[in-house]
């Protein structure tokens, strides 16, 4: 429902650029650890944990034990055009094609930061689905012909300055994912049932920015319209 949305959305609105990110979000109960976790032990004391979730690493908050989500919003108008759970451990780089790719012939371009660094992605994403990533190169990995290729291609000065909208796009939609549903920490326990809820949770706040955007007002200021208070 979400791909089908976006989909009409990104039709209506003639919008190419789409930007990508991932979120992790702390499970429910207490934190299992990672050692442990490794070795299937569970402390005699340890109790109403989340087997499912697993570590995730962020350079801006370090190590969470939960789950991702996977978050794809228009870049030129900030309406949320994906929110998937995603293993909180797994790869968001890797899980770009997957998630962009039902929209090739709609989107043009997709920025996302460097954990999408991939010469391998870019390639395919360019030459199988016709769609340009943008994303900051790893210093000193600008060597091979195919490699400065790429980097030439995404550098351009459109492209960083569309770049920079990633700032106000798709980082705050994951704000307010957050303080639209409380989502500091998980609702429940386990892969299915978060793989439900956020999909839910998805599905609402784009149907509250879609009524948003056709009466003209801020497809951020869309909480009462989501929980109905």
């Amino acid at each position: 429902m979400q791909r089908s949305f976006f989909s009409y959305f990104l039709k209506q609105s003639s919008i190419k650029k789409v930007s990508a990110d991932k979120m992790m979000t702390k499970s429910k109960g207490r934190v299992w650890h990672k050692k442990h976790k490794q070795h299937g032990i569970v402390p005699s004391r340890l109790r109403n944990i989340d087997r499912e979730a697993t570590w995730g690493f962020s350079n801006t908050v370090g190590w969470i034990y939960g789950h991702g989500t996977f978050c794809v919003t228009a870049l030129k108008l900030p309406v949320l055009g994906l929110f998937r759970w995603m293993e909180n451990a797994a790869h968001e780089g890797k899980q770009l094609e997957t998630e962009v790719s039902p929209y090739t012939g709609l989107v043009k371009r997709v920025f996302m930061d460097s954990r999408a660094d991939d010469q391998q992605l870019y390639f395919d994403l360019k030459e199988k689905h016709h769609i340009q990533l943008v994303t900051r190169p790893r210093k000193g990995m600008d060597k091979s012909p195919q490699r400065m290729l790429m980097i030439a291609q995404m550098l351009t000065r459109q492209n960083l300055k569309d770049y920079r909208q990633r700032a106000v796009t798709v980082e705050p939609m994951q704000g307010l994912m957050k303080a639209v549903f409380d989502l500091q920490t998980c609702w429940m326990h386990g892969n299915r049932s978060n793989r439900w809820l956020f999909a839910a949770m998805g599905v609402a706040v784009q149907i509250a920015q879609l009524a948003a955007y056709r009466s003209g007002q801020s497809t951020w200021n869309i909480k009462q319209a989501v929980l109905g208070t």
